[in-house]
């Protein structure tokens, strides 16, 4: 989901950069101390699953996990993955540094909706809730991620609508793995480590 440099317009690339710096500085004000190693753990988890990525046009598909980053850091999410896109692009010119605001946001504003949306299922105690939660946060967060892709590039032109749609197509399998990929974690962290769902951000 990384935009290219050259891609967007100034317009989108500042508005972007507005509102994931809003969302980087509330979650640092939520991280705590005791949180940081957890964060660096998942942003680690986050920079490895989105190294391998198949490129469609100026943005590429690939696993991403944002959805469990949600589940699991909530506002927290923005700083982790604007840490890893930051060593993408450093490291490998994955996305750039100009489009890391926009790239932050589409990766990180729906980690933020799984949280806020299947946290509470996966809190529960019954097991298909659980999964139902871990897979929904999964695929909310390729889903999101690519309508604000397909956005971002409309905003720019009508050039790119018919991009946009091959894009979206193109995350149609990703959701679902990305869906089966969360829920196993979901389910295997509610049963070695149920403590770390707990924890509200």
């Amino acid at each position: 989901m990384h935009i290219s440099e050259g891609v967007l317009s100034a317009p989108v690339l500042i508005a972007g950069a507005v509102l994931s710096a809003g969302g980087v500085a509330i979650g640092l004000r939520k991280m705590s101390y005791d949180k940081i190693p957890q964060v660096a753990v998942l942003t680690s988890a986050f920079f490895v699953a989105s190294l391998i990525h198949v490129p469609i046009g100026p943005s590429s598909t690939h696993l991403v996990l944002n959805g469990l980053l949600g589940i699991l850091l909530g506002w927290m999410a923005f700083p982790s993955i604007l840490v890893a896109l930051s060593l993408q692009a450093l490291l490998f010119q994955f996305g750039g540094f100009t489009v890391l605001g926009v790239n932050t946001l589409i990766m990180a504003f729906p980690a933020l909706v799984a949280y806020l949306f299947f946290s509470p299922l996966v809190k529960k105690t019954s097991i298909p809730m659980v999964s139902a939660g871990g897979f929904l946060a999964g695929m909310t967060g390729i889903v999101f991620g690519a309508l604000l892709v397909a956005f971002a590039l409309i905003s720019t032109g009508e050039s790119f609508r018919n991009l946009a749609k091959v894009i979206i197509i193109a995350h149609i399998p990703v959701m679902i793995i990305e869906g089966i990929v969360t829920a196993f974690c979901v389910l295997f962290l509610k049963r070695v480590k149920p403590e770390i769902l707990e924890v509200s951000q």
